[in-house]
């Protein structure tokens, strides 16, 4: 595989800067060489780095196919707001009865100071520190599998609009307010 990617970028050159005749040779000297269909080689020598060749869906998310394009660096930095974070926020969460987390950030301050001096949760200085400058952003980004898990996303339901309401109530009824 890594002949053909190097044959490739080597054939490239050259077959960007050939006339038409010399493409033709280019081509089927390519073809005889990579093994490849004529169309697919000659898409792919014709394709220049960095233009977008298509799409695809892979466990609900779109995936974008770029030529040339290195894949995804990995985080290099330690994240900030780590499991221990999670947990004491999760606990907070629980015990604020799951509020949002723009109602939830604003007071982080007071519910922190008053759960540790009810003794519902211990936490140390660090983390203490982390939940006093954590925004809501953070919040929702962090309990959001919890937020899945317990499908809270949708809030309380009453009734669905429809005739089935009308048809529960008795005829009667109308006629006397009516």
């Amino acid at each position: 595989m890594r002949h053909k990617k190097a044959i490739t970028a080597d054939t490239k050159k050259r077959y960007v800067k050939a006339t038409k005749k010399e493409k033709t040779i280019i081509l089927n000297q390519f073809t005889a060489i990579t093994k490849y269909n004529r169309c697919y080689a000659a898409r792919i020598l014709r394709l220049a780095e960095g233009k977008v060749i298509g799409y695809s869906q892979i466990g609900g998310r779109r995936i974008k196919f770029v030529i040339g394009k290195n894949k995804r660096i990995k985080r290099k930095t330690a994240r900030i707001y780590g499991k221990d974070v999670f947990l004491a926020l999760r606990r907070i969460w629980v015990v604020f009865d799951f509020i949002c987390s723009r109602r939830l950030a604003p007071f982080m301050a007071e519910a922190v100071k008053k759960l540790e001096y009810h003794k519902e949760i211990a936490l140390s200085p660090t983390v203490r520190k982390k939940l006093l400058k954590i925004s809501a952003s953070t919040i929702n980004r962090l309990l959001k599998p919890e937020n899945d898990r317990y499908k809270l996303g949708k809030g309380r339901k009453g009734t669905k609009p429809g005739s089935l309401l009308k048809k529960s109530i008795p005829i009667r009824t109308f006629l006397r307010l009516g």
